[in-house]
């Protein structure tokens, strides 16, 4: 009987224990990199420290950034969304280049998180929902802290930055694809999510992540989502769920059996609601010739479909 009761107690404490360490990690703790402060953006890499939300003072995100020399306030600027590893800074360097020879301003933030493995909603899924699963406000979202870099970055130059592009592969691909289903109001122009292991379809009868039952229907609006940009950039060879880390759970399973099918099934699902609606559809649908799921191929395959387009100074 003792033996029962210790273990009861134990039970108990547990329960009380491990929401409370939860929340006071999600809502209380100091989370992030220490906050730098506020200077110009120099020529070359570099990396700043900002809040990544208004409304959560101790959340942090560091940013890195890429200026050729040759940029020049009003020029491109592209969001570069890394994959579930969270190596910013691996895929700010894979553009370089590219930002050199097309004189583009590179902006590659850093969803920072040591249980990246486990624990998906603070980046692909946008942060709409806590690990906890309580919803957050839009204010919040990881797609509002895309917003605060460009505000941030545009009051320590003296720019006026009022459009950008945003690449993403592999989990960067389905924030991108999100981003654009669910922040219309952004000020992306173009996005192109390359080799999205899962997306959200724009049906509301499937739950969230993988639909859109459950998110606040203010931030729907389909008109200004599938009038966007998008392009749903895939490789022809990455039709092995071996590839990579692919989400196998049942509504993942439902959109295809890899992230090729996946992708041509969420374009025509796109296609077919836009038309049945009677909505403009400027969604494309890209398949990049023998490249599986490779970051580099796939980043040189988006850097052609990028036209050079100048922001309003």
């Amino acid at each position: 009987m003792k033996v029962l009761k210790i273990a009861l107690f134990v039970a108990a404490a547990l329960v009380i224990a491990l929401p409370a360490a939860a929340y006071a990690y999600l809502y209380v703790l100091p989370k992030g990199p220490e906050l730098t402060a506020p200077t110009p953006t120099p020529v070359g890499k570099a990396s700043l420290v900002l809040r990544a939300h208004d409304g959560a003072q101790h959340r942090t995100i560091r940013v890195w950034t890429y200026k050729p020399a040759n940029w020049q306030a009003g020029g491109d600027v592209l969001f570069v969304m890394h994959g579930m590893s969270r190596n910013a800074e691996e895929y700010l360097d894979t553009w370089v280049e590219t930002a050199d020879s097309k004189s583009m301003l590179l902006i590659a933030p850093e969803f920072d998180n040591p249980f990246y493995r486990y624990v998906t909603n603070d980046y692909q899924d946008g942060n709409l929902f806590s690990a906890l699963g309580f919803a957050n406000p839009p204010s919040e979202w990881a797609y509002a802290a895309i917003e605060r870099i460009v505000d941030h970055l545009n009051a320590a130059n003296g720019w006026s930055i009022t459009g950008y592009d945003m690449f993403g592969h592999s989990a960067g691909g389905q924030f991108v694809q999100k981003m654009a289903m669910l922040a219309p109001k952004s000020r992306m122009r173009t996005g192109i999510a390359a080799n999205a292991g899962s997306y959200t379809f724009p049906d509301r009868e499937i739950a969230f992540p993988y639909g859109l039952k459950g998110v606040d229907a203010a931030a729907i609006d389909l008109a200004r989502s599938f009038g966007r940009n998008v392009i749903i950039l895939l490789g022809e060879k990455d039709d092995d769920a071996n590839q990579g880390v692919l989400d196998e759970s049942q509504p993942a399973m439902r959109q295809g059996p890899h992230r090729l099918a996946r992708g041509q099934n969420l374009f025509e699902t796109a296609r077919t609601t836009a038309a049945a609606h009677g909505l403009r559809f400027e969604w494309r649908l890209k398949i990049v010739p023998g490249v599986g799921h490779e970051n580099q191929k796939m980043a040189a395959a988006a850097a052609d479909l990028l036209q050079g387009r100048p922001t309003a100074p």
